[in-house]
């Protein structure tokens, strides 16, 4: 069974050559608080490497796969523009990498599900990682709201940033409130979610998401959360075949041991904590199926 990465961030290199002086020229102060942030030894939260370098990273955790997903950016402009980098990213690279596509409800109805339908006809297979508390709309936006059907009849599975309530203040940390994800859930049961960060451990607090079949959740950043034993408290809660991993590279993940990020740590605390392949990536694998081509085009034609 392939190990698959279901949260990876990649930016283009035009970004990395100066991340702050990018996002200010763009609009994306969120982005920089978040992503150009140093620990107080001087030490980067993270890095922003190449695609390269993702595919090193890869390989010296044996990880087959990985999923790179969009950032909730505050700007359409910049969601399509890293879709675009993405579908090339797929192309250059089929059998390491898929994608999912990012969107703002502020680009109005016909944009974002035009934009929607150009990502899966790119071959992007989801939808995220999307915030709507940090993108700063309401989950009961009407576009946003259209674009989660949309996201459902094609079969794309839509990946949403959580907040654990009880984790610490940081710099640029946004409350999400746990109840909007209830509501989400079903409010659309025939689209697939994917609450990345453990979900924040709703479900071990909350007996009401242990109940939504629509509903999976991804490991990302663990280790800046969660002691190693989260692994063994949260996947009998929530199940083994609703976890899915995942590193959220390139945050260094272990800065007092590494001053790069890397995914062998990682997929090492996994394997000792005795995950399953579905977690490591039988689910994943299953997710990221989306439509079959036919359905696919019949439903790019019925909403033209």
């Amino acid at each position: 069974m392939p190990i698959i990465d279901a949260h990876v961030h990649l930016y283009p290199a035009n970004v990395d050559r100066d991340p702050a002086a990018w996002a200010e020229a763009q609009g994306e102060r969120h982005w920089a608080v978040l992503c150009t942030r140093k620990r107080r030894n001087g030490q980067p939260v993270q890095t922003l490497p190449t695609l390269a370098q993702l595919l090193a990273a890869m390989d010296a955790a044996r990880v087959d796969r990985a999923v790179l997903l969009g950032w909730y950016w505050e700007n359409p402009g910049t969601c399509a523009w890293q879709n675009r980098f993405y579908a090339e990213c797929v192309r250059a690279h089929p059998d390491r990498l898929a994608a999912f596509a990012t969107l703002h409800p502020a680009a109005g109805r016909d944009a974002t599900l035009a934009e929607l339908r150009r990502a899966r006809e790119d071959g992007l297979v989801g939808v995220g990682e999307l915030s709507p508390h940090s993108q700063r709309h309401r989950i009961d936006e009407p576009v946003f709201q259209e674009m989660l059907s949309l996201a459902g009849e094609l079969r794309m599975p839509v990946t949403l940033h959580v907040t654990d309530p009880e984790s610490r203040p940081f710099t640029g940390r946004i409350d999400t409130p746990s109840d909007d994800f209830l509501r989400l859930a079903r409010g659309f049961p025939g689209t697939t979610f994917i609450l990345a960060h453990w979900g924040g451990l709703l479900p071990l607090r909350d007996e009401r998401f242990r109940s939504l079949g629509n509903v999976f959740y991804d490991t990302a950043a663990s280790p800046l959360l969660y002691d190693a034993g989260v692994w063994s408290r949260a996947i009998p809660v929530l199940g083994e075949d609703r976890v899915l991993f995942g590193s959220d590279f390139p945050l260094n993940l272990y800065p007092t041991l590494d001053e790069l990020p890397g995914l062998v740590r990682l997929v090492g605390e996994a394997r000792k904590a005795g995950v399953g392949d579905a977690v490591l990536g039988g689910t994943a694998e299953q997710l990221l199926k989306g439509p079959r081509d036919k359905e696919t085009k019949g439903l790019r034609e019925n909403n033209e």
